[in-house]
């Protein structure tokens, strides 16, 4: 764990502790005992239990990492309880008002401490203490769930072989500081559609604007959880969401190549595609690797990524395909298996080439490094992919997936000068992610409505590429991942599966 995390759980539990202070304040005067008691923070936990008449080992349980956030909270509700507060909805006003609700108990003239006898005389009913239990279940995952980790399983290749499908993973939240949810009114556990009903699993009549708790920037090579960016707007069928993106379906299945006129297509067609639109917090969840982060240069010659003009190393677990020229050994199935990773049984994994000694392979970059030391392989050229269109679509960056850029990746508080040819690359980040409105008219800009010739950008922007460098739906199809986007950094594998438990898997860091 990062100082960074300590920092950031330490704090949480700070806050915990100085906001029911106020309050505290007052509810120790009516119980007798000096205010000072309830106002000094953490000290004032230990003397609750003391009023309480709970166990005292609880104040030493509360600095456990984020079990001790319950412990506190529980020892909240024990002291309420001593001023004849039992029912559901005063220990969910204590537990969810940040201390406002001791700040009323406190003031009000009607309530009087009881004492721990009163509560001990006290029984709950057998539904009530169902329903107790529940609730503090439901309420400890939610927490857990947004601020600390979150399960996540992998469900497509793309980032073979670092990850593998049904691989299930911890995600961590507070990597890069916890996110505040944008739309806190949802069904907890259900990220943006009920299963069954099909209908969405939260509602917008409140709306949170972005808020990162200790922000902390993504760094380059993280493996990365985040918000997919394409998928504000979405065709609501399962054929179609984030597997096949409304943009693309404008782009390249109704619209020829022109968005707009694809667009009107799907538009004036409503049964045919049925539209959603979701705010950034339930848009689809992605996990690729960070390559780029704020301020880097980008480019992609021949499959290599340059980042500031220096050429990057592949991740090790990286997959390729390659035409492989051998020395005319025969190919062991085991050997081939065991020491590259390769199933020369599969169609995907392996094909023959155009002569004997010609192979296609689906290689990691370590098995690629692998066959040329142990001298298996005379040679390997990397299978190059220029056949797919690739962002920003447009008629004056002729990129392709393998060779891309050079491209600017935009830091918060940076300047950019606006030109024909950055337009097209950067109009969607200025105009979606940052809310403005920007129109080019006869060459020039348009700002909200003012002409202008620069743009500060208020975000900072990262650029994810999968492993599987040519089975990715990627940066290099939908641009920028702002840092809004960003959920977590995925940390620990617990779980993977494939027709059986793959043991070798369990409890691995994720690199």
């Amino acid at each position: 764990m990062s100082v960074h995390q300590i920092l950031i759980l330490a704090l949480i539990a700070l806050v915990l502790f100085i906001l029911p202070a106020f309050g505290a304040y007052f509810l120790f005067r009516k119980a007798g005992q000096p205010g000072w008691k309830g106002a000094i923070p953490v000290y004032n936990t230990f003397a609750m239990l003391q009023l309480s008449k709970r166990p005292l080992f609880w104040f030493i349980l509360q600095f456990l990492p984020v079990i001790g956030w319950f412990v506190t909270l529980g020892i909240f509700i024990e002291f309420i309880k001593t001023f004849g507060k039992y029912r559901f909805y005063q220990h969910a006003l204590t537990v969810c008002t940040g201390g406002l609700y001791f700040l009323y108990v406190g003031l009000n003239k009607k309530d009087r401490f009881v004492g721990p006898e009163a509560v001990k005389k006290y029984k709950k009913s057998t539904a009530r203490e169902w329903l107790d239990a529940a609730v503090f279940a439901v309420v400890a995952a939610t927490l857990i769930r947004t601020f600390v980790f979150e399960a996540y399983t992998i469900p497509t290749p793309s980032m073979e072989k670092t990850l593998l499908v049904n691989d299930f993973l911890f995600v961590s939240k507070f990597s890069y500081g916890p996110r505040i949810p944008n739309t806190p009114l949802s069904v907890p556990f259900v990220h943006n559609t009920m299963p069954l009903i099909n209908t969405k699993s939260y509602v917008e009549w409140i709306k949170i604007p972005y808020t990162r708790w200790f922000p902390s920037p993504v760094k380059r090579g993280d493996v990365v959880v985040f918000n997919f960016p394409a998928g504000d707007t979405v065709i609501n069928l399962p054929e179609f969401q984030s597997n096949n993106p409304y943009y693309d379906v404008c782009r390249f299945e109704t619209g020829q190549g022109n968005i707009d006129s694809g667009r009107q297509v799907v538009l004036a067609n409503p049964d045919q595609f049925p539209l959603i639109v979701r705010p950034v917090d339930k848009e689809e969840n992605y996990i690729k690797r960070c390559v780029a982060v704020a301020g880097d240069t980008l480019q992609i010659r021949s499959e290599v990524l340059y980042i500031n003009g220096r050429a990057q190393p592949f991740p090790p677990e990286s997959e390729t395909q390659y035409l492989v020229e051998t020395k005319g050994q025969p190919l062991d199935e085991t050997v081939m298996k065991e020491e590259y990773d390769l199933d020369v049984n599969n169609n995907q994994e392996f094909q023959n080439g155009n002569s004997p000694n010609q192979f296609i392979m689906l290689l990691t970059w370590k098995a690629h490094e692998k066959m040329l030391k142990n001298g298996l392989a005379r040679s390997i050229t990397p299978i190059l992919d220029s056949a797919r269109e690739v962002f920003p679509y447009d008629h004056i960056h002729h990129w392709r997936q393998d060779d891309f850029g050079p491209l600017w990746i935009p830091a918060e508080g940076a300047t950019l000068t606006l030109t024909p040819e950055n337009y097209p690359i950067y109009e969607r980040a200025i105009r979606v992610y940052e809310h403005n409105k920007l129109e080019m008219k006869d060459g020039k800009f348009y700002l909200n409505d003012q002409q202008t010739d620069h743009y500060q950008f208020k975000m900072n922007y990262y650029w994810m590429m999968g492993d599987n460098r040519h089975g990715s739906q990627d940066s290099r199809y939908w641009g920028f991942v702002p840092e809004d986007h960003v959920v977590g950094e995925a940390w620990l594998i617990w779980m993977s599966w494939d027709h059986g438990v793959r043991w070798k898997r369990l409890f691995s860091r994720i690199r």
